[in-house]
């Protein structure tokens, strides 16, 4: 079945011409998201040769899925009886069951589901080539890189259903762009011949060994300049810095040849030395097999350290790896984004040691706090007047005498309404019952020497300042939803907070008012946000605080 994209192609072609040698040539070196692919930029080497012979060539280097696609379309236009058909495809690859794909450069980590939007399925560009039976031949290049994939997708080229009469050729992408820049302008030989002649291509297909590709030169056929060969100087340069294998004797190739035969190729042997060191680390850190829950902790002491992994999920993303990246270049390893076995115990003692570190200063700060704390309740709510209570309660409003004060301050107003006058006590009553500010205030309007002004003027004031905290506590109430505590989670936060003498009443699991005060207790002598709500940074600390409580 056609693709409707091709299908819509065709039909939009204008005009219909004469049968006509076409080429197309993609080669994606360079890609945004994976490895390159060395050596894949030299297919375009067959530009020159093909044109030489009178192909009408469309090529594209590094191009996107989109780029592809076009380019594709515009090979293929006006084409209804096809000459000799030439398609040269260098890059990255991607399969499913019967169904494979070449990536544009711009393609990010697709999925089964997105494949078809991140490049060309070769089923299109075989079914474009069944055009020129026996005159066909598509060259598919690439080689064994780590290409990030999707659900559903493999890195490689999968079985292909080969069209009648069109010739595959395939192998490791320099191999596939030296024969197409070298071996497929000859003249009077078959493509099973040519094929055999190259080391590192496989034919399939259509491989007739007495059928010539091109036919014989005849005397009125253009000549085809031949490729330019390397000089003897660059050729034993090049295989000296092959036996050699390292970067150095590749630069030495380079800074001497920079645009030689094997200036490619020598780029690419270089890309490769480089990244053997994160190739190494990343089989080194799957070596691991580490689980959803370790990937998790490690986020979390990045995280206590200081390097932000932006979520606790348990997935390794860019952001976690730039925090590993900025923790290897930290404490002097190798930076790869990858973590090896003693890294990882390097890490955990880190975290381990900062936990401690941490908890320190915050005992230190609690007590200071508990200090000033005692010395306000001596100067304010121990003497219990009314006034002195208020005062240590909008200042301490989660403080070690908080409950006390309320306390005392429910008992004086018990003992003011029962001395007011009835008319008194029923204002304040639905004032009460309302609870605005609105409400407050007509009270303090009704009754200005009214024995609850104290209490209303208070609570107006409690009021206002939730109203200006709203959307804080709402954002904090979101962020601590989105973490999904289980009650097990939440049963160990409060044993937690009871263990730190932060009195979070019953270890239930349910975060009530109590557990509320508790948690923005713990904030505030950590230097934490103080909502009341556990966010990842309150989260992260308090299992930090159980390694020293030993839990």
């Amino acid at each position: 079945m056609r693709h409707l994209w091709l299908a819509v192609c065709v039909a939009l072609v204008p005009g219909l011409s004469r049968a006509e040698d076409r080429a197309l040539i993609l080669a994606n070196e360079r890609y945004q998201n994976a490895g390159p692919v060395g050596a894949a930029d030299e297919a375009l080497d067959a530009v020159r040769p093909l044109e030489g012979l009178g192909f009408r060539v469309v090529s594209g280097a590094d191009v996107g899925a989109a780029g592809a696609r076009q380019r594709l379309s515009q090979f293929m236009s006006g084409m209804q009886e096809a000459g000799r058909l030439v398609i040269v495809l260098a890059g990255h690859f991607a399969r499913s069951g019967q169904g494979t794909w070449f990536l544009g450069v711009d393609a990010n980590a697709p999925d089964l589901a997105q494949v078809d939007a991140a490049g060309l399925p070769l089923s299109t560009v075989l079914e474009i080539a069944a055009a020129a039976p026996g005159g066909a031949v598509v060259l598919l290049g690439t080689e064994e890189r780590r290409l990030p994939l999707g659900e559903g997708l493999a890195p490689g080229i999968g079985p292909l259903a080969i069209p009648q009469g069109v010739t595959v050729i395939r192998g490791e992408a320099r191999a596939v762009a030296a024969f197409a820049a070298r071996d497929l302008a000859r003249r009077g030989e078959s493509l099973a011949a040519l094929a055999a002649g190259r080391a590192g291509v496989v034919a399939e297909g259509f491989v007739a060994p007495l059928v010539p590709f091109l036919p014989p030169a005849g005397a009125n056929d253009p000549v085809v300049p031949p490729f330019p060969g390397p000089s003897p100087e660059e050729t034993a340069l090049y295989e000296a810095a092959r036996t050699l294998g390292t970067i150095e004797a590749y630069e030495t190739y380079l800074a001497r040849f920079p645009n030689g035969t094997f200036a490619a190729e020598a780029r690419a042997a270089i890309e490769r030395l480089r990244a053997e060191p994160v190739n190494r680390a990343q089989a080194a850190e799957e070596a691991l097999a580490l689980t959803r829950d370790q990937r998790r902790q490690i986020q979390r002491d990045l995280a206590l350290l200081g390097y932000d992994p932006r979520g606790i999920d348990g997935i390794f993303g860019p952001a976690t790896r730039t925090a590993l990246r900025a923790w290897q270049q930290a404490t002097g390893f190798a930076v790869t984004g990858y973590l090896d076995a003693p890294q990882l115990d390097r890490l955990r003692a880190q975290a381990r040691d900062r936990a401690i570190q941490l908890e320190e200063e915050a005992r230190a700060r609690q007590l200071e706090e508990e200090r000033r704390d005692r010395a306000y309740w001596q100067e304010t709510g121990a003497a219990g007047s009314e006034a002195g209570l208020r005062a240590y309660l909008e200042r301490y409003p989660d403080g070690l005498f908080a409950d006390v004060a309320r306390t005392r301050l429910a008992a004086i107003e018990d003992e003011r309404r029962r001395q007011a006058a009835a008319a008194d006590r029923a204002a304040w009553d639905s004032a009460r019952d309302a609870d605005t500010v609105a409400a407050y205030r007509r009270y303090l309007q009704d009754f200005p020497q009214g024995a609850f002004v104290a209490a209303a003027r208070a609570r107006i004031a409690e009021i206002e300042a939730d109203l200006r905290d709203s959307d804080r506590v709402d954002a904090a109430r979101q962020a601590e939803a989105a973490l999904g505590l289980t009650p097990f989670t939440r049963r160990l936060i409060e044993q937690r907070l009871d263990a730190l003498g932060l009195q979070p009443g019953a270890v239930d699991g349910t975060f009530d008012e109590q557990s509320r005060r508790a948690i923005r207790r713990f904030q505030r002598a950590r230097g934490l946000p103080v909502t009341g709500y556990v966010d990842e940074a309150t989260l992260i600390r308090l299992l930090a605080d159980a390694i020293r409580g030993g839990n």
